[in-house]
């Protein structure tokens, strides 16, 4: 596999010059990466993952298959936080927190960027189902 020659053996120094300063190491991938999940989390040893797409797998699922074993950052969807209603998007961030409650190991967020098509009262539906508990 062209990833585990060529580009996993770089990401890995990477992540040990970061690990040598103490600090934690966070994968922002966009895309399917499923099939080297097991190698960001065990050869290159990223503390952290984010964006996640519910057309690739929703962030629940990552939470359940991968949150014992690294941090999952944001996962809302972007597509679902532009076209749902606010009140479907704070139950869905309610139900996720909920989900994870008691660990540490993610934070909400959205699935990437929020760009200037979200609604806003979409995006503080999201904000607010954090604060609002």
């Amino acid at each position: 596999n062209q990833m585990r020659e060529y580009i996993i053996p770089w990401h890995k120094k990477i992540v040990e010059v970061i690990h040598a300063s103490s600090k934690p190491a966070l994968m922002h991938s966009c895309g399917n990466v499923a099939k080297v999940f097991d190698d960001i989390i065990n050869d290159i040893k990223f503390n952290e993952k984010h964006s996640y797409e519910d057309a690739i797998i929703p962030v629940e699922e990552a939470y359940d298959k991968w949150g014992d074993r690294i941090a999952i950052l944001g996962g809302i969807d972007v597509d679902f936080l532009s076209r749902s209603t606010p009140e479907k998007i704070r139950e869905r961030t309610e139900d996720l927190i909920k989900q994870t409650n008691g660990y540490t190991s993610y934070a909400v967020g959205s699935g990437n960027s929020i760009p200037e098509y979200i609604p806003y009262e979409n995006y503080l539906a999201m904000i607010q189902a954090t604060t609002e508990k």
